[in-house]
């Protein structure tokens, strides 16, 4: 499963590191993105776009909208064969640029936030699916989901899932809208490298949807020797 995430590089190095022809959204530094919320998303049209969707997936032949709210993830495995996201596989394909994602490590009775990032911090993209929705009164709603994966033996620690982390030379290939292939399509949503990962425990702050600060992604030991004043942004 992927419930939160971030993406705190700034828009010069999304535009550069995805291609980005076309910019029809204005990306911020986010530290602790929830379900509902709009994120950014890159889709190839006419143009490699930089665009946004709502998190939560309302299929187009859907009667209520709240279904959204219990598609944030699809798993890979049944893609090709659920009616909600059939579809949006064959035909509306996205990158999600993330730097980072959140999971909870079971510790007894509680559970620990961890963030869970490249070693080497850098941008890399969930494959993710989107979908158009016409509410009764016309209204048009653009929302996706992020797909998810076995776990690496890394992830399996803390979670049963993950999301789907494409290579790098495979982004071009899940964007092209020409690609109509099953098997070729999901050959791409593997199990992303444990060698190239890391997680670590952060700030318990993080459950809390409404907080979006630095401090988020901060290890927690070092969060606990920052004086108060510090670890407000």
């Amino acid at each position: 499963m992927c419930g939160r995430f971030t993406q705190h590089h700034n828009q010069e190095e999304v535009i550069e590191r995805f291609g980005i022809q076309e910019t029809l959204f204005d990306i911020k530094a986010r530290f602790n993105i929830a379900p509902s919320q709009q994120i950014a998303a890159v889709c190839q049209e006419e143009k490699r776009v930089l665009t946004s969707y709502k998190w939560g997936l309302v299929p187009y032949w859907s009667k209520d909208a709240q279904i959204g709210n219990k598609l944030i993830n699809a798993r890979a495995e049944t893609l090709a064969e659920k009616p909600s996201f059939k579809k949006s596989l064959l035909t509306k394909r996205c990158l999600i640029p993330a730097d980072g994602f959140y999971e909870w490590k079971q510790e007894g009775k509680h559970k620990t936030p961890v963030y869970v990032c490249m070693k080497s911090k850098a941008l890399f993209a969930f494959a993710g699916l989107w979908d158009e929705w016409k509410s009764p009164e016309s209204k048009i709603l653009r929302t996706c989901t992020i797909i998810t994966v076995e776990p690496n033996p890394l992830i399996s620690k803390v979670h049963h899932r993950m999301a789907a982390i494409l290579r790098p030379k495979d982004e071009e290939l899940w964007l092209d809208p020409t690609v109509k292939d099953l098997d070729k399509l999901l050959s791409l949503l593997k199990t992303y490298p444990e060698d190239e990962m890391e997680f670590f425990a952060v700030n318990k702050e993080v459950n809390n949807t409404n907080f979006d600060s630095p401090v988020c992604i901060e290890p927690l030991d070092l969060v606990k020797k920052m004086p108060l004043q510090e670890t407000l942004w």
